[in-house]
């Protein structure tokens, strides 16, 4: 069972504490209201250790909007009483900074999860059976392995598998229960469906009732109302095993989609560039690189506040 993750609001105070921390230095009156919060609830001290583990990887001064109120906090005495400066670090730098931070604490939950990754991480993992397993970015998979099933539960995000011959393997997700035989199948599942790509072999989808095979070089959509064969497909869904992302005359916002799961912080474009149609072969290993090409290709700018807030426009 997957553990409750923590609120906006108590992530959003998590932040507000290390910051005031920071900003006192070691200020033994404010360690202890520090620790009073944590103490106060479950949820406050869930926050606390998942910011504390997510500052690890990250600079919170180059969240959106945390900077200018970095500065107010560090400039506090000279312009402004701590609470005005608390103030619009609540009001300005976290209206949507929780929400992004949180989205990345909550994407990957490796405290409950048999195997995740991290955001921008790809793993390959060999399961108990001898099948090969690929974690995309921001995913997470729980294994039930017995004397009577072989199952892979996928929690979040994306999965290849490459069957061992010798017994068919499940596939859970949140939209069907798969079965793979000998092959090589991608499974993901976001937030409305579930899609699934066969690259070699077959799957075969069960729901109540229902049995579909899909054969190989066939792409699926799964969800609430059903199934449907998608018969062309914008990206290759193999790709990603290889460390790229490969479109076919793709939406411009639905390629920055695609990039935004490789990178912490806002991607997005405006609305009249958003049906500019993208093709061509992108490496993943170094997204920011990656959006520096798009102005080669298409008439747009990058607007970028921070390294992780980053905007396409078009050309004035």
């Amino acid at each position: 069972m997957t553990a409750a993750q923590p609120g906006a609001t108590a992530v959003k105070q998590a932040i507000q504490w290390m910051l005031r921390l920071r900003e006192s230095g070691h200020d033994p009156a404010l360690q202890q209201e520090c620790r009073q919060w944590r103490t106060a609830h479950y949820e406050h001290e869930q926050a606390w250790q998942r910011v504390i583990h997510l500052h690890q990887d990250l600079d919170l001064r180059a969240i959106p909007g945390a900077g200018l109120a970095l500065q107010t906090l560090e400039t506090s005495q000279r312009r402004l009483h701590r609470r005005q400066a608390l103030k619009l670090l609540g009001g300005a730098a976290m209206v949507g900074t929780a929400a992004w931070v949180g989205k990345d604490l909550d994407t990957v939950n490796v405290w409950t999860s048999d195997y995740a990754t991290g955001t921008g991480e790809r793993r390959s993992f060999t399961l108990p059976d001898g099948s090969l397993m690929q974690l995309n970015t921001r995913s997470a998979v729980d294994l039930a392995f017995n004397d009577q099933q072989r199952m892979v539960r996928l929690k979040q995000g994306e999965l290849m598998i490459a069957c061992n011959p010798q017994r068919s393997l499940l596939v859970e997700t949140r939209d069907a229960l798969l079965e793979g035989f000998e092959g090589r199948f991608v499974v993901r599942q976001d937030s409305d469906c579930t899609q699934v790509s066969v690259s070699h072999g077959r799957v075969a989808i069960h729901r109540p009732g229902q049995l579909q095979w899909i054969e190989s070089g066939q792409n699926w959509r799964l969800d609430a109302l059903g199934k449907h064969r998608l018969e062309q497909v914008a990206m290759d869904a193999m790709a990603w095993t290889e460390g790229l992302i490969v479109t076919r005359d793709m939406r411009l916002f639905d390629f920055l989609a695609q990039v935004s799961r490789y990178r912490h912080g806002y991607l997005g474009c405006s609305d009249d560039i958003a049906d500019l149609r993208l093709s061509g072969v992108f490496r993943l290993e170094d997204p920011e690189q990656l959006l520096q090409l798009l102005p080669r290709t298409l008439p747009v700018r990058l607007r970028q506040r921070t390294r992780w807030w980053v905007r396409v426009e078009g050309l004035a």
